[in-house]
């Protein structure tokens, strides 16, 4: 993607030259070596077996490989793992503790599976669920305990285990952004009774439309894997009330060609997104979501956080700012679940300041797995420039 070289001056919205003037989107997917995705979907087809077949054992196997567990259950998407995960744990008229700066998935899996969505506050730095909150959240008859690892960052997944476990319920990660990560070297994948993994085309890995359900617990996968066939064991005499949620066979090939180089991607995404916050570092008023020592994020979104006050402009702003240089962005998460419509109707309301306060400032601008650095520091030279013209119209 070429970077308008004329854009080093005046920012677009003070009358300089775009610095994407054909558009930069937020994502652009890139499609696994094609000829391999041409080659498996040409067999499957000739299989006459597009469910249930040998592809999906196959990603389900490689997966588990990847992340060193020993069950994985490949599901149609995201949340429909999620929904089955907390319906095996029992949540129905139960509080499940959770964070409200999430996708709104997260909580939609609990209303679904007949729990209560309960809010928890997330820490300031990597907005992530913060364990102390969620422990105070957590009352006797508690059904679960649910954290997102936001952006690929991954939560602090030892002191969440002690919280879940002190208070005697599952402890179940909405791993959406997360197949990649690693905690202390450890990968996203292993914590908890269960993460459930997303490969819809914005992920790292992708299936078109997909999921996978990491646990240790073999009884646990068997009743996960009952329960993506509507809960029937093969006879129709169903054991319980399941879903469709079956991954077909060629959504779980093009995630297998996509699995393959998934260690370079990963790589590829957190140069770029160091780079970016070295082109910023220092900048007032924005910043990076911070990752531990020793932790590996996908950088699955590249989200600013920015303090209006010192940079000059609230995100909203910002992003009508680069919006004006060509730049897409998103305000991933804005409005924070407990202020959607679909959830303003809860009885119990826990008061959520850092919340508000970080779902106010989050900005994601475009990271794709085959971007350059030359296209990346394009859009953080655009931030600095914007931030720099209106430092000097406040001054």
């Amino acid at each position: 993607m070429a970077v308008n070289e004329g854009g080093a001056g005046l920012p677009a919205f003070l009358g300089g030259a775009p610095a994407f003037p054909e558009g930069l989107p937020l994502t652009r997917v890139a499609v696994p070596d094609q000829a391999e995705v041409e080659r498996r979907f040409s067999a499957i087809l000739a299989s006459g077996q597009l469910t249930n077949g040998a592809t999906v054992r196959e990603l389900e196997e490689a997966a588990a490989e990847f992340l060193g567990v020993p069950h994985v259950v490949a599901v149609s998407n995201c949340t429909s793992g999620l929904m089955l995960a907390l319906q095996a744990f029992g949540v129905s008229g139960r509080r499940v503790v959770m964070p409200s700066f999430t996708f709104s998935a997260t909580a939609h899996a609990a209303v679904w599976a007949g729990g209560t969505p309960v809010f928890a506050e997330v820490d300031e730095g990597t907005l992530t669920l913060d364990p102390a909150d969620a422990a105070a959240a957590l009352a006797p008859g508690a059904g679960a305990l649910m954290a997102t690892h936001v952006y690929g960052t991954p939560c602090r997944v030892e002191e969440l285990a002690k919280v879940a476990s002190d208070a005697g319920v599952p402890l179940l990660y909405d791993a959406a952004h997360g197949f990649g990560s690693r905690r202390a070297g450890r990968a996203v994948g292993g914590f908890g009774t269960a993460e459930v993994f997303s490969l819809s085309p914005t992920k790292v890995v992708v299936a078109a439309e997909g999921g996978l359900i990491a646990t240790h617990d073999g009884a646990l996968a068997e009743t996960l894997r009952l329960g993506r066939g509507y809960g029937n064991p093969g006879d129709y005499d169903c054991v319980f009330a399941g879903l469709n949620a079956r991954m077909s066979e060629l959504h779980a090939a093009l995630a297998l060609v996509s699995l393959r180089s998934l260690p370079e991607r990963i790589a590829h995404r957190g140069a770029l997104a160091a780079a970016f916050g070295a082109r910023i570092d220092g900048l007032p008023g924005v910043r990076l979501p911070a990752l531990a020592e020793g932790d590996t994020s996908t950088w699955k979104d590249l989200t600013l956080i920015v303090d209006p006050d010192a940079f000059g402009c609230g995100a909203a702003k910002l992003a009508e700012l680069l919006r004006a240089e060509g730049i897409d962005s998103r305000r991933y998460f804005y409005p924070a679940v407990h202020r959607q419509k679909a959830y303003e109707g809860l009885v119990e309301q826990r008061p959520l300041p850092v919340t508000e306060a970080m779902a106010d400032r989050v900005l994601t601008v475009p990271l794709w797995s085959h971007m350059d650095e030359a296209t990346v520091l394009g859009v953080a030279d655009a931030v600095v420039r914007i931030q720099a013209h209106l430092a000097a119209d406040e001054g």
